[in-house]
């Protein structure tokens, strides 16, 4: 698989009245990326509503993905667990599936020290055939990706990159070092899109990009084609929108627009409920402000 470069949509789980997975809107919101400049789509991540998901769920989401996508744009699936053996089985799992590329996050709740959190990114790359990408998000998982283990499993031919989602930038600039054409680094929060770019990133892993895909393609590749003011522009522009976006724990923002812009895409898996009503109206508030209502 090739680099990816620009934006990856971390694609929400559409559900019915019922709660079950609806294939008929998840097809219809494949389309829309496709259609839209989405660079490639990551299915069953946080924002995918994961820890509420069987594994046969998982397993079908990913296949009807690539069904539906016939191979347009990379499909990226997660297959964390903090279980390492349980990332294995799944990696293996997707793989089969058609999976061009896996994210693992680091291993929450139990944590690890730095060989353990080695090998639990390591020891999935050794068995997979397709490329692993690493995640980093301390602020669900109560632990951060060390930068010197970072620098070793970049080292790894089977391993392509990072998902950078800790919001700090210091943590990026220390990890930079390790960004060449085998390894690369995605912003996975929308509102330094720019400021990871800058330190050699090369897209964005982004929930905004469910509402507005083009757009947030178009701010990536503007940066990286030297069109840096407009890019800067747009950052800046849609600012309000990305906070509003998470004034609840994600996803429950992203999905409450996606209603309000009519893409029935249903309700959450508890322990997500609805958001707030004062929520709602800063959602729809910034949503006006950037033009989709």
């Amino acid at each position: 698989m090739n680099r990816i470069t620009g934006s990856i949509v971390a694609l929400i789980t559409p559900f019915t009245e019922t709660g079950d997975v609806n294939y008929k809107v998840l097809g219809e919101l494949i389309d829309f990326h496709l259609e839209n400049k989405t660079d490639a789509l990551l299915v069953l991540g946080t924002t995918s509503e994961s820890p509420t998901m069987s594994h046969a769920e998982d397993l079908h989401i990913c296949e009807y993905t690539v069904d539906r996508v016939a191979g347009r744009v990379p499909i990226i699936a997660s297959s964390g667990s903090n279980c390492t053996q349980t990332v294995i089985e799944k990696s293996l799992d997707l793989q089969r599936a058609g999976a061009d590329a896996l994210l693992n996050i680091s291993p929450y709740y139990n944590k690890a020290n730095k060989e353990g959190m080695y090998r639990h990114f390591a020891d999935v790359a050794d068995i997979t055939d397709i490329p692993v990408y690493l995640y980093n998000v301390p602020g669900r998982t109560g632990c951060e990706i060390p930068v010197d283990v970072v620098g070793r499993l970049s080292e790894h031919e089977n391993i392509a990159g990072i998902k950078e989602a800790s919001g700090n930038l210091s943590y990026v600039a220390k990890i930079a070092k390790y960004a060449n054409e085998n390894f690369a680094i995605y912003s996975g929060n929308d509102d330094v899109i720019l400021p990871v770019l800058s330190l050699g990133g090369s897209g964005v892993i982004s929930v905004l990009a469910n509402i507005m895909p083009r757009e947030t393609h178009d701010m990536v590749m503007n940066f990286l084609n030297g069109n840096v003011q407009e890019a800067i522009s747009e950052q800046i522009r849609l600012m309000p929108l990305i906070n509003n976006l998470f004034c609840e724990v994600n996803p429950i923002p992203v999905k409450e627009a996606m209603n309000i812009m009519g893409m029935n895409v249903g309700g959450f898996r508890l322990p997500l409920t609805n958001a707030a009503p004062e929520s709602i109206a800063k959602i729809k508030e910034s949503m006006k402000e950037a033009g989709l209502i």
